[in-house]
């Protein structure tokens, strides 16, 4: 597949972000944006984008978010509103620097998080559906017990010499970042269910019965809330990756979704990238 975009890197408000793009630019295709895990950054995503642009023929960016993998780094506490910061303040900026014309938000556990807030709290008629992997609404002590545990293979275990391999010298930023804002004693109260509640576009979550991080009362809760259609894909021996955990069934749900959106926008799939 030829590539139509070369990037490695943007710059949004001052700060560089490392980036990629796979597929057609934003003026010949659809873009699929996609948002990272708590602890995630481009590479974390393995060859899921590129398989994702593929499938699809939509352009699809990906970004590290500030203080993961080789972008800037940021200072120590994040805000408990983190992922409603990135939300309200850096996706905006980004989608206009991106050149993005309309498309999909796709995110993943904390960037779910923030693509939910997204579509919920600002109103971009160029966003054409959410896709949900694993997501965050609200908090729940199964989480709240696993991010203790991973703060104890961090400090003790190979979990830090593991991530520093994607994260290099962000990796303490990317690990204290994430561990310290969920654990503090304020977050118990996290909840984006109203955000959801004003989302106006379909929206498809998936979810693994598995997940260390979340339950199936994320769903439910969602899907009550919810004005628009909800989609879900629930999956037996899958954890809080589907899209490594059941790549291929993740991959096929998410790329018909995003054709049927596609469909109903009058879309037609670009011509084949030579």
């Amino acid at each position: 597949m030829a590539f139509d975009i070369k990037a490695d890197r943007i710059v949004i408000d001052g700060v560089s972000l490392e980036c990629a793009w796979y597929g057609p630019a934003p003026d010949r295709a659809p873009t699929i944006v996609m948002l990272h895990e708590g602890l995630g950054c481009v590479a974390l995503w393995r060859d899921f984008p590129e398989q994702l642009a593929e499938r699809t023929g939509c352009g699809v960016f990906v970004y590290s978010r500030a203080g993961y993998g080789a972008s800037d780094p940021i200072d120590l506490p994040r805000p408990l509103t983190y992922m409603e910061d990135e939300a309200k303040q850096v996706v905006p900026a980004l989608l206009d620097e991106i050149g993005f014309q309309r498309g999909i938000l796709l995110g993943h556990s904390d960037g779910a998080s923030i693509a939910a807030v997204y579509a919920g709290s600002i109103e971009d008629h160029r966003v054409r559906g959410v896709v949900l992997f694993a997501p965050h609404f609200f908090t729940e002590e199964l989480g709240l017990t696993s991010i203790a545990a991973a703060g104890e293979a961090y400090e003790t275990g190979d979990l830090r010499s593991r991530l520093e391999r994607y994260h290099g010298t962000n990796v303490d930023c990317a690990f204290h970042g994430w561990h310290q804002a969920w654990l503090a004693p304020g977050f118990r109260g996290w909840d984006i269910l109203d955000s959801v509640a004003h989302i106006r576009v379909p929206i498809l979550i998936v979810q693994g019965r598995s997940d260390e991080y979340g339950t199936l009362a994320q769903i439910d809760k969602a899907v009550e809330a919810a004005y628009c259609p909800v989609e879900t894909l629930i999956l037996d021996e899958c954890g809080h990756a589907p899209h490594l955990d059941q790549s291929e069934a993740t991959l096929n749900e998410t790329a018909a979704f995003i054709e049927r959106l596609m469909v109903v926008h009058d879309e037609a799939r670009p011509l084949a990238l030579g």
